[in-house]
């Protein structure tokens, strides 16, 4: 029966009309990444009723959360890549393999980051930025994110093998149950439990654990194509380290995203609690307003993945082509509006600090300048993982919060102080941009001769 399902689903992913195609996976994993982004936003919302130095706390473990991501990333979408692939080549035992090796690796390393991190979650803290009065708030909110990493983590794998399915339905129903219930929870927990921003980080972790189990019961009750089990786990290195390999991008984009984060807030401390409630406001804002474009990639990237293994390559340039217009669009509509109503978005999460407000607004507005040209950076790194091309990919997704940023975010302020921290992820945006061009051209060569290769 799943050989069956596995045939009939390579059939709909290499013959249906791309535009279609790719806007019907795309469409569920928007909502996800938006329902995920606006629960992280709900927490900085609800949190800043606190104060100052609980906003800045959110911030500060927010970098945590994103090395969790990384992992959960690196090992899912991996996975997924791999399982995209195989499924299209009509490998279905294979790609089992795959899926259970990632789910499992990603449990294990959540109960590995679980104890190391309650043992030392004092100078972690101060580590990822934490001023002396912003420590007490982030040490309550990431004693409980710590306890939920192996949930966070291995969400991320079943989410991802389910996507590389083309199964994006069943995989927002499950982020988007948390992400709402998130939203629900983080006041009644908050104000009405009274637990302050411990509160917040209950709320989250329940949320997860409930998008876990609906995951989940995806795979039990048979509605993925694929079987996890324990005895499917491969234990031959080269498997885990093919999972690992084609991951890699995702875990250099979140994880140095994640370094940027800590980056940002140490520099910002320089300029007090305001400055680093502020980079974390607008931090919040461009993920959710990203999370549009990654989603829409995300969506892309299956179809990329079968279509590359069945041999289909024209499709390939029509993917590619396709996802790149209408990214660029919704990126440069989006780019207008934030710049318009930069001050009224952050005025949301200021409490009356006319301070945030004036620093949030000028970095939003920045940042919004060099939102339009961001699609080319997602797209190049997300083609070039999709159809295993890892050390291409790792190298893009590097760029914009790592081979740029982390200079930048050292030389810059050293010039112009706080209006360098301000500047450094927009200039570090421009120059992914420029960087992304000799790739393409050397990919869409490559394209061209496999299509005359099979013309001849």
């Amino acid at each position: 029966m799943s050989g069956e399902a596995t045939l009939t689903q390579v059939e709909k992913m290499t013959t249906q009309p791309i535009p279609r195609l790719i806007t019907t996976l795309a469409v569920p994993t928007i909502i996800s990444m938006l329902i995920t982004s606006i629960y992280n936003m709900a927490d900085t919302f609800f949190v800043s009723q606190l104060g100052t130095s609980a906003t800045g706390a959110v911030g500060i473990v927010f970098s945590l959360m994103a090395l969790i991501q990384a992992v959960g990333f690196t090992l899912g979408i991996g996975s997924g890549s791999l399982i995209s692939r195989l499924l299209g080549a009509r490998k279905h035992d294979e790609a089992e393999k795959i899926a259970s090796t990632g789910f499992f690796a990603a449990i294990a390393f959540g109960l590995a980051l679980t104890v190391f991190g309650l043992l030392f979650i004092d100078p972690l803290m101060a580590l990822l930025g934490a001023t002396p009065t912003i420590l007490p708030y982030a040490r309550d909110y990431a004693q409980y994110i710590l306890l939920g990493a192996a949930v966070m983590s291995s969400s991320f794998v079943l989410n991802n093998v389910l996507r590389s399915e083309g199964k994006a339905t069943l995989a927002m129903i499950g982020i988007t149950t948390g992400g709402l219930l998130n939203i629900v929870l983080d006041p009644l927990f908050i104000f009405g439990f009274d637990l302050g921003i411990a509160g917040a980080a209950i709320a989250t972790i329940l949320s997860q654990i409930v998008s876990f189990l609906i995951l989940l019961s995806c795979f039990l009750m048979h509605k993925s194509l694929l079987h996890l089990s324990f005895r499917n786990i491969s234990w031959k290195l080269q498997d885990l380290t093919a999972i690992l390999k084609t991951g890699l991008p995702s875990f250099f984009r979140q994880g140095l995203a994640s370094i940027a984060t800590v980056m940002l807030n140490v520099n910002a401390a320089v300029y007090g609690d305001a400055a680093v409630a502020a980079m974390s406001v607008v931090g919040k804002v461009f993920m959710l307003i990203l999370s549009v474009l990654i989603g829409f990639g995300q969506g892309y990237q299956p179809v990329v993945g079968f279509n590359y293994g069945a041999g289909c390559y024209q499709r390939v340039k029509q993917s590619f082509t396709f996802t790149a217009v209408v990214s660029f669009v919704m990126m440069g509509l989006l780019a207008v509006a934030g710049f318009l109503f930069a001050p009224q978005v952050i005025q949301l999460f200021t409490k009356a600090d006319t301070q945030v407000l004036e620093i949030g607004t000028y970095a939003m507005r920045a940042q919004c300048l060099a939102l339009f040209i961001q699609p080319l950076g997602v797209i190049s790194n997300m083609t070039f993982q999709s159809i295993g091309k890892p050390a291409e990919a790792t190298f893009l997704s590097a760029c914009r919060q790592g081979v740029f940023f982390l200079p930048l975010i050292w030389i810059l302020p050293q010039f112009w102080q706080l209006r360098g921290v301000q500047l450094t992820q927009p200039l570090a945006d421009v120059l992914t941009f420029i960087v992304c061009f000799p790739f393409l051209i050397r990919f869409f060569k490559e394209l061209n001769q496999k299509i005359k290769a099979q013309k001849a």
